[in-house]
């Protein structure tokens, strides 16, 4: 699939925000919420600064745009993120009813948007998301690849 210019340009924010993650050792993953082509909303894994194991960078992301909108929905803004949300992050996506989400790669094991599973578009909702993925993949990746081998050292 062919994605628009803008598409790589948030992407690319989301690939920022991943790297912020990795200098301060959290998995590198970023995401950004994105609401009349405007960046709203921005976060990185800060699950060990935090203590807190929701601390992932779409629940960040999707927090700093609810506030960015003062409103509970989401329902006009599209996520991009770098790794597939889990079921957490996809569990939080279709409350906050995004229109989209746009992730990087696929995550083999905790992946919810089709992965393991496709809590997105199973049906059982009153909402889905249309999910694209691909943006990206190899520098993603790369980046997450990175991280764990220099944990392994």
């Amino acid at each position: 699939m062919l994605f628009s210019e803008d598409n790589y340009r948030f992407m690319y924010a989301a690939l920022q925000e991943a790297e912020n993650a990795f200098v301060e050792n959290e998995v590198p993953v970023g995401a950004v919420v994105v609401h009349n082509n405007k960046i709203i909303g921005r976060g990185y894994n800060q699950t060990e600064r935090l203590k807190d194991a929701t601390a992932h960078a779409e629940m960040i992301a999707i927090t700093a745009a609810s506030n960015t909108l003062n409103n509970v929905r989401l329902t006009d803004c599209d996520l991009y993120v770098t790794l597939e949300p889990c079921i957490m992050c996809c569990g939080a996506s279709l409350l906050a009813r995004l229109n989209k989400i746009y992730f990087s790669t696929h995550d083999t094991k905790f992946g919810a948007c089709g992965s393991i599973y496709n809590l997105a578009n199973d049906g059982k909702y009153n909402h889905t998301l249309k999910i694209y993925s691909g943006l990206y993949e190899n520098e993603s990746k790369l980046l997450l690849k990175e991280f764990f081998n220099k944990l392994r050292l």
